[in-house]
């Protein structure tokens, strides 16, 4: 006992230390490098005078040199605001956490049959595209660089080792890999190496699934357990693939990320892709929207995932105007598998298991929420189930809150043969295929409905479960996936975000073989390729299908390709009926689609786009009265609006229109130029939109003679009878006959 009492002094301390500690957070000091005394003649050493000033003890994590003037820090909540009041500190934010948003596309977008007219030389090869997530698998077949030549000249990066990843792992192919991981481990300590790698290595199977969806190799007799067999290419299969692992176990910090897009930047990347976001937040303070600027000045197109929080508006994520988002869209494939009740009806859901067939009989069918000790029970959480009650039967379980593979691999620890996953309202109808560990199908709300009416009603309900394996030619296709996010935009409403959708259900593509296809750690099975969900899938889409296009014209600025991507997508199927929102059954809004799904065979020769440069999202800061430390916290320079001057936000030259209009009336003008980068030619305009707002444009016609050559014109908006949604739509296009240039409306009244 009096051992114990001796230490205990240096246990206070002990504690005392640990309480200090615990109270420091990871900071990314923003500063004015404009500003920096003249006794400095480095940057960093300034950086560091300024931290030791208010902490003897703190240390830099990352210097930035591209992306912000500034560093990121371990700071108390006092010492970081002493640090804001520091001469030349424009501002010191907290980290904030980010989250991933998770072979027939090829196909499906056209890429196939018009292969002939994308690039297939060097410049093809020439394009790097960077992708920010989980990291690599380098063996994956998508990786293999035969017939590639050398690696660009223009290629400044590098192949980092580190757990289980040497030099070796990279190639002509799959050019670089770095790992970002110190402000993740500041916050949570450091990475347990036995359950993920402290390397590029994807041990989580995201990031192999983006890149290689982006600008994957050929692969011949790619499928998932036979699913979805065929041909598995990336949208850009020629192009270079760059890994920066940002995002771990714990999730995806802004300062490493901050840290992956200036070394991204100085690695010479031409596109940048990031399936991942976080909450919302004014653009100086969103580290993506701070990075990709950078990026966006130094010609990078930057394409982000939209989210997995739709059908709810306002849930967008990354839409920054000048950053590319993603919504999501599906295919014209499906995977059916149907339920066979005992009362002779049959149901279609969707499944990718593969195993054991169920015995060829009905089998008892129970109601997980029936079987269950937990209140909770029908969702068939972990241990809910009660195994007396489920052995030998097939479980109906509703979709929420867990994995819905962990649902299945709940059932099958109590003993049950098979499940049916039922959507409820949160998910309507959409099916969305899942790898299941037993015999399971998913089924819509509206499906699962009658499928409870027999399981409530019947004394001894029996079912069992059917898979029909692959389909394609699934109409209507694509329509818009209930999970994709949706506008309007809450930080800009003026700004018409998503920009557009692209496939996003059930993909195809390269996987980890560190984990199994459902991603459980009690599945065993390892894969080459698998069949996930997400605007994460939907978001490489449009970075490959970018590539593609910097190859087709290596001077095109981002915002050009995004141009060219969005005028030339479509919002209506062959047969003009407009492209349905599975959540509702009904028609999609520009709020759902944005300017449409994607075409790259007509994005390739837009005719004309709208272009954008730094000067003019200057412009568009100061029409939203930042402040010029804002501004210098975003754009790394002095900027100061002109007093006096007029600015706008509807006079950003974006290729959509987001109008505002006051719930009593009113007119409101927006300005655009095009920029004629196809034949010289004259185009008209033609307008369409309902009895809430009359569009007119002026001029009515613009005759482009070279190529380059920009015009400009005006549309005025003037309310009419008000939606009862408030919600208005139509649509502008410029043709010269042979292309159409399309722009979405979007009309809100405040």
């Amino acid at each position: 006992m009096a051992i114990g009492f001796k230490f205990l002094p240096a246990i206070r301390i002990l504690l005392l230390l640990l309480a200090v500690a615990a109270e420091k957070e990871t900071y990314i000091v923003h500063m004015a490098k404009s500003e920096m005394p003249g006794e400095f003649v480095d940057h960093t050493r300034w950086y560091d005078a300024s931290l030791k000033s208010v902490s003897g003890e703190a240390e830099m994590l990352y210097t930035y040199t591209n992306v912000v003037h500034g560093f990121s820090t371990r700071l108390t909540p006092d010492e970081a605001r002493s640090m804001e009041a520091r001469p030349g500190i424009l501002s010191v934010l907290p980290e904030s956490r980010y989250e991933l948003h998770t072979t027939r596309t090829p196909s499906f977008l056209g890429l196939d049959q018009n292969a002939a007219m994308f690039p297939q030389s060097d410049s093809a090869s020439d394009v790097i595209v960077g992708v920010l997530d989980t990291g690599v698998w380098p063996e994956s077949p998508s990786f293999d660089d035969t017939g590639f030549s050398a690696v660009p000249t223009s290629w400044r990066g590098e192949c980092e080792i580190g757990t289980n990843f040497t030099k070796s792992n990279c190639n002509k192919k799959l050019i670089g890999a770095r790992f970002f991981a110190r402000g993740y481990e500041a916050t949570l300590g450091p990475i347990d190496e036995t359950k993920e790698s402290r390397s590029p290595r994807d041990d989580d199977g995201h990031g192999t699934h983006t890149s290689t969806t982006a600008a994957g190799s050929v692969v011949s007799g790619a499928s998932l357990f036979g699913y979805a067999a065929g041909t598995a290419r990336g949208m850009a299969p020629r192009a270079r693939i760059a890994a920066y692992k940002v995002c771990w176990i714990g999730g995806c910090f802004s300062s490493d990320i901050l840290a992956a897009l200036d070394k991204a930047i100085d690695d010479n990347v031409n596109v940048l892709s990031l399936s991942l976001g976080g909450g919302m937040s004014d653009f100086f303070r969103d580290s993506v929207a701070i990075g990709a600027f950078a990026a966006m000045e130094k010609g990078i197109l930057v394409s982000c995932s939209a989210g997995n929080a739709g059908p709810t508006s306002y849930s967008l994520s990354n839409v920054a105007p000048w950053i590319t988002t993603v919504g999501a869209g599906t295919l014209d494939r499906d995977f059916p598998a149907f339920v066979s009740l005992g009362n002779g009806k049959n149901f279609s859901g969707v499944s990718l298991f593969k195993g054991g067939a169920l015995p060829g009989k009905l089998l008892p069918f129970v109601y997980a929420g029936n079987v269950s000790n937990a209140s909770d029970g029908n969702l068939c959480m972990t241990g809910s189930l009660i195994p007396e009650k489920v052995r030998g039967k097939i479980v109906l379980c509703d979709r929420g809150v867990n994995p819905r593979v962990q649902k299945g691999s709940v059932v099958k620890d109590a003993g049950g043969l098979g499940m049916v996953l039922a959507n409820t309202a949160a998910n309507g109808d959409e099916l969305v295929a899942d790898a299941h560990l037993l015999p399971a199908t998913t089924v819509g709300e509206t499906t699962a409905k009658e499928i409870k009416e027999y399981l409530f009603s019947d004394p001894n309900p029996t079912a069992t479960v059917l898979f029909e394996g692959t389909k394609v030619g699934i109409e209507p296709s694509p329509v818009v996936a209930a999970f994709s996010s949706r506008g309007p935009n809450s930080i800009t409403p003026q700004i018409l975000k998503p920009d557009l959708i692209a496939p996003g259900v059930n993909i195809l593509a390269g996987w980890s073989g560190a984990v199994g296809p459902t991603g459980l750690a009690e599945d065993a099975r390892r894969v080459g390729f698998n069949i996930i969900s997400g605007t994460s899938m939907s978001c490489p889409h449009v970075s490959g299908l970018a590539a593609l296009l910097k190859a087709a014209h290596p001077d095109w600025s981002p915002a050009a390709i995004r141009s060219a991507l969005m005028t030339t997508a479509y919002t209506a199927y062959k047969n003009g009926k407009v492209i349905q929102d599975v959540s509702t059954g009904k028609p999609s809004t520009a709020f759902d689609h944005g300017a449409g799904h994607v075409d790259p065979v007509s994005a390739l020769n837009p005719g004309l786009v709208y272009d954008l440069d730094a000067e003019d999202y200057l412009n568009f800061l100061c029409a939203l009265n930042y402040t010029a430390s804002q501004i210098n916290s975003l754009a790394r320079r002095n900027f100061s609006c002109v007093a006096g001057k007029s600015y706008s936000v509807n006079d950003l030259n974006y290729p959509s229109f987001a109008v505002s209009l006051d719930t009593r009336g009113g007119v409101v003008k927006h300005k655009r130029t095009l920029t004629n980068v196809g034949p010289p030619g004259a185009y008209k305009v033609s307008v369409a939109s309902d009895d809430s707002v009359k569009i007119a444009v002026e001029p009515q016609s613009l005759t482009f003679g070279q190529s380059n050559e920009k015009k400009s014109y005006s549309v005025t908006f003037t309310a009419g009878a008000m939606p009862a949604n408030a919600n208005g739509f139509g649509r502008i296009e410029w043709s010269d006959g042979k292309r159409v240039v399309g722009s979405p409306v979007a009309v809100s009244w405040v």
